[in-house]
């Protein structure tokens, strides 16, 4: 089978960056030929197949100056005439059985999915955010858990003010949103795949082709992450550090426990952690920035439980699965897809989001118990290795291609 991948970032920036890119390495590992379609990015893996076929990097965190830049920007994010051609081009050229679509919002925009249908190719796009039903993604009202956009349509992140309170940021996101939604701009789409039930409930909701909308979770290879063999000690957390995520929850947690806590990642809010940590608990928080894999995976069997302290509704964070394949036990939020993934008192606890005497309590009760936390540990791994195995997921996607 010959699968084109569309993603606006082709490099491992994200959760749904590292999925892309470890699914498009299981499917050539099985056979199939793999080829991406992209935004043109100084950080894309290399070389890029149809790179020549990119529409242009456009930085739109912050907004472009000026306004003719801003102009320009917002009509790209509702449509790209740029995009639309070269994915055409790389479509006649590669001739996919299957074009496989992840967040193509703003970079790319839905108008890649007129060239998908001129050439008469299926479909299929995996749901990473609630973008389609949230025009900020997140289903927060600022900092406040909200979903008025689900049942009362996008001009609500407007009247809101939802994109970090702006008012001009949020009319042009439910500008975007009421654009799509009104010419039914994702119509082309012939299968959505969410990872979690969470998420799938949300779109259907929202009236996102719910009879199109499939559950498939996402999956971890164990057989190439060995997990802990032995005790572990710390916190560790991996992830994107950005104010949603919660790491400052946790850094205060660290703080109230007394604990060592290993931070893996980057993000907008690294440098307002960096200071919170130096201020709240100096000596206990240790920045390790973006870790290749192995690397990553060996501060995660270094440590002893896993924090996941998300304050939105994620979806299903490669987070957990990571961890979990690692033989570590997972203390996360009960938000969102997460309390999906973890069995309170057999591989993780589930706590109440910014919650820090909570989460400290919940890390500390593991850390104190090093055998107990190990033995959770391997209870999260065989919980992987049978219900997220690569072969499983991939035989769940191919029938969702045919």
């Amino acid at each position: 089978m010959r699968v084109l991948h569309v993603n606006k970032f082709l490099y491992r920036r994200g959760g749904a960056e590292g999925y892309l890119l470890d699914l498009a390495e299981l499917q050539r590992a099985h056979g199939d030929e793999v080829a991406f379609f992209g935004m043109t990015h100084p950080e894309n893996d290399t070389p890029q197949r149809y790179g020549e076929h990119f529409p242009a990097y456009v930085e739109l965190e912050p907004a472009p100056r000026g306004p003719l830049r801003r102009a320009a920007a917002v009509g790209r994010m509702v449509y790209s005439p740029a995009s639309r051609r070269g994915l055409a081009r790389v479509i006649s050229d590669f001739k996919p059985d299957v074009v496989h679509m992840h967040n193509i919002y703003h970079q790319l925009s839905p108008s890649v999915l007129g060239a998908v249908r001129a050439a008469g190719v299926r479909c299929v796009l995996t749901l990473h955010d609630y973008k389609l039903a949230c025009p900020s993604y997140q289903l927060l009202d600022g900092h406040t858990i909200c979903d008025a956009c689900v049942t009362h349509g996008p001009w609500q992140a407007a009247r809101r003010r939802c994109k970090d309170g702006s008012l001009g940021a949020s009319a042009v996101l439910s500008l975007e949103s009421w654009a799509h939604r009104t010419t039914r701009a994702y119509g082309g789409v012939d299968a959505f795949v969410s990872p979690s039930r969470f998420l799938a409930g949300i779109m259907r909701r929202a009236g996102v082709f719910p009879e199109r909308m499939r559950v498939v979770n996402h999956f971890v290879d164990t057989a190439a992450v060995p997990p802990a063999d032995r005790p572990g000690s710390g916190v560790v957390y991996a992830g994107r550090l950005a104010r949603e995520k919660g790491v400052d929850t946790l850094i205060n947690a660290a703080a109230d426990g007394g604990f060592r806590v290993d931070i893996a990642g980057d993000g907008p809010a690294r440098s307002a952690l960096e200071a919170l940590a130096a201020e709240r608990a100096p000596d206990r928080v240790r920045f390790h920035g973006r870790l290749a894999k192995p690397a990553l995976h060996a501060l995660l069997r270094d440590s002893a439980v896993a924090a996941v302290p998300s304050r939105w509704h994620e979806n299903q964070p490669m987070a957990v699965l990571e961890a979990f394949a690692c033989g570590l036990p997972v203390v996360t939020t009960d938000l969102g897809g997460l309390p999906e993934m973890v069995e309170p008192g057999a591989d993780g606890a589930i706590v109440p989001a910014d919650d820090p005497a909570a989460l400290a309590g919940a890390l500390g009760e593991l850390l104190a118990d090093p055998e107990r936390a190990h033995e959770m540990g391997r209870a999260g791994r065989a919980k992987v290795v049978r219900d997220f195995a690569p072969e499983t997921h991939l035989a769940r996607l191919r029938e969702v291609y045919t």
